[in-house]
């Protein structure tokens, strides 16, 4: 855990309970959160960010074909208080439900497996969040679009705020980086399929969903996604927050 100037204590959570099909097809064999960027497996390039922010205190949901990543976990993660999921979901929205449920009654930043970003950046969205009003929800967007299938967001920059997500086009993408507040959105009244489908209905039901960009994501899907995050040579390497 750690202390935001908001005096807001936070907690982590990560999503990583994906299969990784495309990344099996292009021939990694590893769970998708041991897959490995510069080296170094997508989990504990995720669990340096938390480390660089001072969040200690973690969800993580992993599917139940990831003993590869639970080993790891127990050998490389003494320094987290992590509660660790094993469970195969139905979709990205299960998923994000589990993680959610166990990070109720404080702020909670949340982030997928496969999104890769420098650390700081990565403070500079959860410090950023934290000033928000305490009932706004956050995304982390980027300019920097490589997926398959964006999930485009339009961003009024004039507030801060998100004026839709998905279609075809839009100011930005998201970056697989969410923040929820303490005093959590209205539970919907119907399931969703993907997570991306969740997120869009919040902002159709006026939620106050605010964008907050960072400079450069990669959404590790496919081998080429790994070749190009290891060429920008960022985020990779073990930092700090500078006194966050």
């Amino acid at each position: 855990m750690t202390e935001i100037s908001s005096g807001s204590i936070i907690q982590g959570g990560i999503i990583a309970a994906g299969h990784g099909t495309r990344l099996r097809a292009d021939g990694y064999r590893v769970s998708k959160p041991m897959v490995p960027v510069a080296g170094r497996p997508l989990i504990d390039l995720t669990l340096d960010r938390f480390r660089a922010v001072g969040i200690r205190r973690l969800t993580i949901i992993i599917n139940d074909t990831s003993d590869d990543c639970r080993q790891w976990l127990g050998d490389h993660a003494e320094d987290f208080d992590f509660d660790l999921i094993v469970r195969t979901t139905p979709s990205s929205y299960a998923s994000f439900q589990v993680v959610a449920n166990r990070l109720v009654g404080t702020p909670a930043v949340i982030t997928t497996i496969d999104a890769v970003m420098p650390a700081g950046d990565f403070c500079t969205f959860v410090k950023s969040a934290a000033d928000l009003a305490s009932n706004a929800v956050a995304l982390g967007l980027s300019n920097h679009v490589d997926g398959e299938n964006p999930l485009w967001a339009t961003f009024d920059a004039a507030d801060g705020r998100i004026r839709q997500l998905g279609g075809t086009h839009g100011t930005h993408v998201t970056a697989g980086l969410y923040w929820f507040p303490a005093q959590r959105p209205a539970e919907p009244t119907t399931s969703f399929a993907r997570l991306r489908d969740y997120l869009g209905w919040l902002v159709a039901e006026h939620q106050p969903v605010c964008g907050i960009v960072l400079p450069c994501v990669f959404d590790i899907d496919r081998a080429r996604d790994i070749a190009a995050a290891e060429a920008a040579e960022f985020g990779l390497e073990r930092g700090d927050c500078g006194g966050a």
